[in-house]
């Protein structure tokens, strides 16, 4: 599905009312998170470990 096919569904679900901005930022987001699994597929990811400990070292206090 091309990435012009993704958003046309994405803004066929979304709410008639929606604002704009609102809208861009579902893109944004699906966006992202498309992004996000590419860089999976490349074997670019982040050893769940490393972000254990990332996520330890935000919520220290």
């Amino acid at each position: 599905m091309s990435n012009r096919q993704i958003a046309i569904d994405l803004l066929e679900k979304l709410p008639e009312d929606m604002s704009l901005a609102d809208m861009a930022r579902e893109i944004e987001f699906v966006a992202g998170i498309r992004e996000g699994f590419e860089e999976l597929d490349r074997g670019e990811g982040i050893p769940i470990e490393n972000v254990r400990e990332m996520m330890e070292s935000w919520t220290a206090a």
